[in-house]
């Protein structure tokens, strides 16, 4: 079966529109003619892909299975006309855990790559950046995947991370060399938004029996830390290579037995052809055997899923 692309496309902004009139506007085609195509694809495959009802359009489970291929189909016949024009697209990679500084890592990884054209953007949080993967509006992610993970996409570790516990000044363990997370039990995990919605976060608080917590919007590691010293009993957990703003009256302390690990991953559809991916993959495989960004004890280390590390 060949399917016709403009017929694969007119589905994809249908779908994404659950609008046939704001769907044709965006191909530059009557609505008539949009309905005619998706009839014909429908026909094509031999099942209908939306529930017309005078309230608008619906997916069915037919198109709703039919969507993640299809827009995988759309980004790799993209990807074909590109390589055959010659043209060097940049890479589009979206990156998220922004208090983390994500864009630290990609860029010590991206400048070992000399002249790799990356076009870069910040997704709100792991399934934002996945649906834009899946949408085919970008080429790649960056940042720490937890499951669960949606169909259609890949993974690589390629950096495990300690993690520093950040406090004020007058917290009462302050003072202290280095810190194991059971003493933080009494105190205020401070987090950068709803617990729940911080998956390394909720699972250190859960592992480690930390029942507090105080929340914050997410205006930047400057505000956040400033925040910090409100409550003498509040901390939080930075990455220790991440630079701290000059924030008065906060100090880090490393943790030990376990260390915290931050687990970042790359991530793109499967199958995905775009040749600057696998350069991108291969750097970060290299950095971080010169760097030894994966290497993780059990015995001394903690990870919320130490699975990852043998993962995708």
């Amino acid at each position: 079966m060949d399917l016709d692309l403009a017929h694969v496309r007119a589905f994809v902004l249908a779908a994404q529109e659950l609008h046939f009139g704001r769907a044709a506007e965006a191909l530059s085609i009557s609505q008539q003619g949009l309905s005619k195509r998706i009839a014909r694809l429908e026909s094509q495959l031999g099942t209908d892909l939306f529930l017309r009802s005078g309230q608008g359009v619906q997916l069915t489970d037919a198109g709703r299975r039919f969507l993640g291929p299809a827009r995988q189909t759309l980004a790799i016949a993209e990807q074909a006309l590109a390589a055959v024009r010659g043209e060097r697209r940049p890479l589009r990679v979206d990156v998220w855990g922004h208090l983390y500084a994500p864009m630290r890592a990609l860029a010590q990884v991206a400048t070992r790559t000399g002249e790799l054209p990356l076009e870069l953007g910040h997704g709100r949080d792991l399934p934002s950046v996945a649906a834009a993967l899946l949408h085919g509006d970008i080429d790649a992610g960056f940042g720490r995947v937890h499951p669960p993970l949606p169909a259609g996409l890949t993974h690589r570790l390629v950096r495990l991370e300690p993690v520093d516990v950040t406090l004020p000044e007058t917290h009462p363990l302050a003072s202290e060399p280095a810190l194991c997370p059971e003493q933080l039990r009494d105190s205020v995990l401070w987090t950068p938004g709803a617990l729940d919605r911080l998956d390394f976060l909720r699972r250190f608080a859960e592992q480690f029996g930390i029942r507090a917590h105080a929340e914050a919007p997410n205006l930047g590691l400057d505000h956040f830390l400033a925040g910090l010293t409100a409550d003498a009993r509040r901390f939080s957990l930075i990455p220790s290579d991440v630079p701290l703003p000059r924030v008065p009256g906060i100090r880090s302390v490393p943790l030990v037995n376990p260390t915290p690990l931050y687990a970042w991953s790359l991530l793109w559809r499967d199958n995905d052809g775009h040749p600057l991916l696998r350069e991108l993959s291969s750097t970060f495989t290299a950095e971080a055997g010169r760097h030894r960004w994966l290497e993780y004890d059990p015995a001394h280390d903690w990870l919320p899923e130490p699975q990852a590390i043998t993962g995708p």
